[in-house]
């Protein structure tokens, strides 16, 4: 199949919209459902940074993207007792691999992946798709599938779920055009490679990378390298716990990153883990319920005749200072930049969410200026030397 049509574009009225090669056969597959525009445009990019994902790492890895941009990203680690209480997992659930890394992945932002487009480096298994079938979600993009996890996925949605399968072997051409106010824009792909080797150059006086540090900042560096610049990422045993993407300026993508990653932190607070929910309360309200719960919008959710919506008695508030009790103890995160931090202030801000571990581009005016804000705190920063936008 050289050729795909859509139902439209972008939006509505942006027709016709179709997928295309210029050479070639298209290297997927459309197993189930009728995937649009904004579904391939996640799906293609998904797809490279959980491949490059498990290529750095040697771990099967899976994504949660939302517009283009993940919403979380991770590694197929096992799940402690409390992943599986915050991520709605049976204690007792045996999970395979891949299926513990997109749990991860979506449990990243639970918010920012409602109706998300997975992406899987491995083949989805009937583990995997059990919990994608039970999330609310727009499609997931594998390798393959095996026949009980398409029986189930085909299910999802009255069979309007879309599965894509796509093939792993396929290479693109080295240069990649596009277009824009109908003007064509051409350049080579970014190939490059990301791996431990790009964590070698120490500026800091802590010099101490240990090996999960340096898997959790790969996991920071490839999401970046597919996230909508500016870029900032925070990650913790594999897996993405706070993506800001799209920001203008470097420090507010420190802070949405980093806000994100605490939120991630303080669902794990055991006032948070013993919220009394009513039976029958559905994930995404659940979702919706914790994130104003540990918000300082609590009493939105803490009012009467709203609490009763969500809880069996009326939780009382998780304040100011139990949150920042709670935050305090968080540490070992890793945080990576799409480009150079140009202050310190960006040193500062990742700190208070636990961070120890950085990996940036360098090359600042400031740079002695971040490595002294760093040395402060006893970080260890790499300079890779690599910038990775993504527009």
């Amino acid at each position: 199949m050289k050729e795909l049509e859509l139902k439209y574009g972008c939006n509505p009225n942006q027709k016709p919209s179709r997928l295309f090669m210029k050479n070639g056969e298209l290297p997927i597959e459309v197993l189930c459902g009728k995937p649009g525009y904004i579904n391939f445009m996640d799906a293609f990019n998904s797809w490279q940074l959980v491949k490059e994902l498990k290529e750095a790492t040697g771990l099967p890895a899976a994504a949660s993207f939302k517009h283009v941009s993940p919403a979380g990203a991770a590694v197929g680690l096992p799940l402690s007792a409390v992943d599986r209480q915050i991520y709605f997992v049976k204690p007792e659930a045996e999970l395979s691999p891949i299926a513990c890394a997109y749990i991860r992945a979506r449990g990243a932002d639970r918010l920012c992946s409602f109706g998300d487009w997975a992406a899987l480096s491995d083949v989805c298994d009937a583990d995997t798709a059990r919990y994608l079938a039970a999330e609310v979600s727009d499609g997931v993009i594998a390798p393959d599938y095996t026949p009980e996890a398409l029986e189930i996925l085909s299910q999802k949605k009255g069979g309007k779920y879309n599965v894509v399968k796509i093939d792993p072997n396929y290479v693109p051409d080295p240069v990649e055009c596009k277009d824009v106010y109908g003007i064509t824009f051409e350049q080579g792909r970014n190939e490059l490679k990301i791996d431990k080797e790009m964590l070698t150059n120490l500026v800091t006086n802590n010099k101490e990378l240990p090996e999960s540090a340096k898997i959790d900042l790969v996991v920071a560096l490839i999401t970046l390298k597919y996230t909508q610049s500016n870029s900032v990422c925070y990650v913790k045993d594999g897996q993405a716990i706070g993506v800001g993407a799209g920001q203008q300026s470097r420090i507010h993508c420190t802070r949405l990153a980093g806000s994100k990653a605490d939120n991630w932190y303080l669902r794990q607070c055991p006032k948070v883990l013993n919220l009394p929910f009513a039976k029958g309360v559905k994930r995404p309200d659940r979702d919706n319920a914790i994130d104003i719960y540990i918000s300082d919008e609590y009493e939105d959710v803490l009012a009467e005749g709203t609490w009763q919506l969500y809880f069996t008695e009326k939780p009382e508030p998780l304040t100011r200072e139990e949150k920042k009790a709670w935050l305090a103890t968080q540490t070992g995160v890793s945080v990576g930049s799409d480009a150079f931090f140009p202050f310190g202030d960006n040193v500062e801000r990742a700190r208070k969410s636990g961070v120890c571990y950085i990996a940036q581009p360098g090359g600042s005016v400031r740079d002695d200026h971040v490595i002294e804000t760093a040395n402060k705190y006893d970080i260890a920063m790499c300079f890779t030397g690599a910038r990775l936008f993504h527009h």
